[in-house]
Formats: structure tokens, C-alpha cells, sequence
């Protein structure tokens, strides 16, 4: 049973529609072409208003969406907005003429026009353009939603991701601000020597980390492929090849839970430089995070979900069994069992699904014990050998690796190793993770026997990095979910 409210709304969108596509007649009837023409605009809204003093009392031409219109008598304003901002449009009947001022009294907000005319301020102070030609672009055939509504409307927002754009300001900004972000981050590693480069999304072995890939079938080949989960192997091979630093900034798929912090569509930066370890890319991580901070928001200090974050390097570095002895209470070192690790995991009331040895009890108890504490930025460092199967042996703790994951307000925003640069190892490991996979574990990595294949042609030692930019971007734009950052999240096609 459809619910009244909805009908009688829908029944009001329908006819607002049909008034619309009435206007779009008359106006073919009257000359003037409903969706119009290329038109040059001389400057952009936010160019007008930052730039008043020197264009103040010059013509200019400028082009956007009306988003409101104020009638007074024989005058208008009205509110245009671009990509940068909503500069105001003073129309009056002695300036553009009777006719003009008709034709633009029968326009409906959402419309696109151009106006072209002369720069002023008014006695309030607003940085306005009045107009002396108006020219219509485009029409809109529905109308905009009612302030506000997108934004109670979730689930419509990022369905229509387009309507959210432009009644919402700040989403606009936040995505105007991730481009700034990824553009820093691109300036920041080819000052450093990276080179970008692009492999594959999609392979015959989806391997490079921990999760859950989807599958697809190439049918000229008759093949079963899957979207890649990361992007290591393949930018160890190249490494393997001569390559001595690479970089990427690519789409990863990952067929898992969606959550504020995950979404099955990401985007990845991984690197890899040949002769450096997991030190080295600690601090490659806080120089490039610090350095694209400084440049997008000109500041080290911000807030996030009302939260100070201090960013200021140097950043301070604790061992997983460091971190599980202050916050957890745990000696680590003292458990010798993987049923020991297991009872303390079940204890502490932990689901250890398919989770029964020492380092993944230790990684579990880490994920929800430790990391909520860590809301400073904070590398933890050395996890185990069996969660970390590509990552380089601690000289010292042979059951521990090379290996860091960067955490702040409680959120992993990166994982590095020192590579396992070992093909015998390597080749232990792969077959370890297959009997984990065999005992139901379905993000144990598979075996990649190329991958072995070019260890054995030798790779220098090298250190490695992946973040995850959807999350920094987050960070820097104050956004709590993941989906606000994306600019089309996945989801489910409305019942209706």
C-alpha cells in the first residue's frame, strides 16, 4: 500500500513537470532555444567576488544554475551559481527591456542562463553583476529539491548524486577538495622521484592483501578473472624489472560488508622503492600526508568530528606488544600456545572465526582494544608472520614482521612493509595461506606462482606503502562515512 503522503508528493512533482515542459513549448514558440548553445563566460562566480576591487564597474559575462529569484516590481535578483560559488544577479526592466525582463520572469529555478553585464556592490554590501543581456541555456524539467530535503534524505543523496551537488554546497567542496588532495599527493611522490604507473584491474589472481574478491569470466578467452584487492604484486614484479620507485593511484574491488569505513568500490595509492625499508616509508608517509596537509588546508591543525589532530611530525611509533601490554593489560610475549592466545581471545569476547593462531588472536585483539585508543597519529609497528605474508621477517623476532599500519582517530590510514624479498619464504608462505584457505579462512592470499617465479629472478630489498585516499580524504574534509567521499557509492536499486 503506497502511503498518501507519497502520492499526493508524487503527484505534485508530476505536475510541476508538466508546467515545466509547457515553458520549454513556449519558449521553442518564441524563439528561443530550450537547451541552447555554447556560451563564453569571461569569469568564473568565485573570480567576481575574490577579485571585486579591480572589477568593480566592469563588464563581465558569467554562466551558472539559477538557485533563487526575488521579484520587486519592475527588478529582480536573483542567485546564480557556478562550480565555485553563487554570485547575485540584479535585473531590472529599464536595462534589459520589457521583453527580456518577461522572458526572464518566466524562468523556473534550476534553469541554466548566461549573463552578461556590469560589476557593483550593493548598499548591503553583496558583490553583484546587473545585468544588460540575458541569454538563456538550458531548461530543467524538474525541480529542485526543497532546502535541507536532500540532506534528510540520505539514501537519495548518494543515489542522486547530482541533486545533492547542487543544493548542497559543502558536497560540492568536498569533492572539489578531493581533487585537490589527489593532485598534491601526485605533485608530492613525482617530486620525490616516483614514477606513476598502471597495472591491471583485472587478473587471473586477485593477490596483495587480505579480502574477498569478485569474480567475473572473460568469455573470448573463456576465463575466470577477479578485480583486483591491491595493487603490490604487480608493482613488485616491476621492481623486479628495474623500476627503482613506482607509485600508483588506482580503483581496488573488494567483495565485503559496507560500512562508514568501507566501500566495495576504493580507491588505493600503493608505492614501492627499491633499496628502503618499512623506516624509510614511515617517513615518506608522514612527509607526504604532512605536505599534502599543509598545501590543501594550510594548516597541521584540524578537526575532525570534533576531535583536535595534531599532525605535526615527528609521529610516535609503538610495537603491537607494546600497544596490547598498555592497552589491553596483556603480556604478550608470555603466551607460547596458540590455544593460550585463543583462550584470552575468547575471554576478552572476541569472535575468532577462523582466527586460531597466536597472530591473529593478537591482530584481533589489537583491532578492537588498542586501535580506538590511537587517535593521534600513531604507527604500530611489527605484526605477525601470519597475517603479513608478503612482508619481510624481524631479524630478531622471526615470528614478527616488517611491518607498520599508520592509525589516527582510531582508523587504519596506511600499511607498509619492509618486502619479503625472499622467494624460498615467500614460497612457505604462499602455501601456508592455502591451508588456511582450505580450513574456510576465504581472505587467506593465494598462491601466485609467477609472483614466485620473478622473486627468483632477484629484487632488491625494498620498502612498500599502501592508503587508502578515500580515508584521507575523509580526514580532510571532516567526513565521518566513506560514502560521502565517493561521488557515486554502490547501492542497492530502489524497490520502487
Amino acid at each position: 500500500m503506497t502511503d498518501s503522503s507519497d502520492s499526493l508528493e508524487q503527484r505534485d512533482l508530476s505536475e510541476q513537470v508538466l508546467i515545466r515542459r509547457q515553458k520549454m513549448d513556449k519558449l521553442r514558440q518564441q524563439g528561443v532555444a530550450p537547451f541552447g548553445r555554447r556560451y563564453e563566460r569571461t569569469h568564473l562566480n568565485a573570480a567576481i567576488k575574490d577579485g571585486f576591487e579591480l572589477l568593480d564597474g566592469r563588464e563581465v559575462s558569467v554562466a551558472g544554475r539559477l538557485l533563487s529569484i526575488r521579484s520587486h516590481g519592475k527588478a529582480s535578483f536573483a542567485d546564480l551559481a557556478d562550480m565555485t560559488a553563487t554570485l547575485q544577479i540584479y535585473v531590472k526592466t529599464d536595462i534589459v527591456g520589457q521583453p527580456a525582463y518577461e522572458l526572464f520572469s518566466s524562468f523556473d529555478i534550476g534553469d541554466f542562463i548566461g549573463v552578461r553585464g556590469r560589476v557593483f556592490r550593493t548598499h548591503r554590501g553583496e558583490v553583484t553583476v546587473e545585468a544588460h543581456e540575458i541569454t538563456f541555456l538550458s531548461k530543467a524539467l524538474r525541480p529542485l529539491p526543497e532546502k535541507w530535503h536532500g540532506l534528510k534524505d540520505v539514501d537519495l543523496r548518494y543515489r542522486q548524486r547530482y541533486v545533492d551537488l547542487i543544493v548542497n554546497r559543502d558536497v560540492m567542496e568536498t569533492f572539489v577538495r578531493r581533487t585537490q588532495i589527489i593532485r598534491a599527493i601526485r605533485r608530492f611522490l613525482d617530486g620525490r622521484g616516483f614514477y606513476e604507473v598502471e597495472t591491471p584491474a583485472l587478473s587471473v589472481i586477485a593477490g596483495g592483501g587480505h579480502a574477498r574478491p569478485f569474480s567475473t569470466h572473460h568469455n573470448a578467452l573463456d576465463l575466470d578473472l577477479s578485480m583486483r584487492i591491491a595493487l603490490e604484486l604487480f608493482h613488485k614484479r616491476l621492481i623486479v624489472g628495474g623500476f627503482d620507485r613506482v607509485y600508483e593511484i588506482g580503483h581496488c574491488f573488494r567483495n565485503e560488508g559496507i560500512s562508514t569505513k568501507h566501500n566495495p568500490e576504493f580507491t588505493m595509492l600503493e608505492l614501492y622503492q627499491a633499496f628502503a625499508d618499512y623506516n624509510d616509508m614511515m617517513k615518506l608517509f608522514e612527509d607526504m600526508v604532512t605536505s599534502v596537509t599543509q598545501e590543501v588546508l594550510g594548516t597541521l591543525k584540524i578537526a575532525y568530528q570534533g576531535t583536535d589532530i595534531d599532525l605535526t611530525p615527528p609521529w610516535p611509533r609503538l610495537s603491537m606488544m607494546e600497544a596490547i601490554r598498555k592497552y589491553a593489560g596483556i603480556d604478550w610475549q608470555s603466551i607460547k600456545t596458540d590455544a593460550e592466545a585463543v583462550a584470552i581471545g575468547e575471554k576478552l569476547g572476541l569472535d575468532l572465526k577462523n582466527k586460531k593462531t597466536k597472530g591473529m588472536v593478537l591482530d584481533e585483539i589489537c583491532s578492537e582494544l588498542v586501535e580506538p585508543h590511537l587517535v593521534q597519529p600513531t604507527f604500530l609497528v611489527d605484526y605477525p608472520v601470519e597475517i603479513s605474508p608478503l612482508a619481510k621477517r624481524h631479524e630478531d623476532h622471526p615470528e614478527l614482521t616488517y611491518r607498520f599500519e599508520c592509525f589516527i582517530w582510531g582508523r587504519e590510514m596506511s600499511n607498509a612493509f619492509s618486502e619479503l624479498n625472499d622467494p624460498v619464504d615467500q614460497l612457505e608462505r604462499f602455501l601456508q595461506q592455502a591451508k588456511e584457505k582450505e580450513k574456510g579462512n576465504e581472505e587467506a592470499h593465494v598462491f601466485d606462482e609467477d609472483f614466485v617465479n620473478a622473486l627468483e629472478y632477484g629484487m632488491p630489498p625494498t620498502g612498500g606503502l599502501g592508503m587508502g585516499v578515500d580515508r584521507l580524504v575523509m580526514l580532510l574534509t571532516d567526513n565521518l562515512s566513506i560514502r560521502d567521499v565517493i561521488l557515486f557509492p554502490l547501492a542497492r536499486p530502489r524497490a520502487d
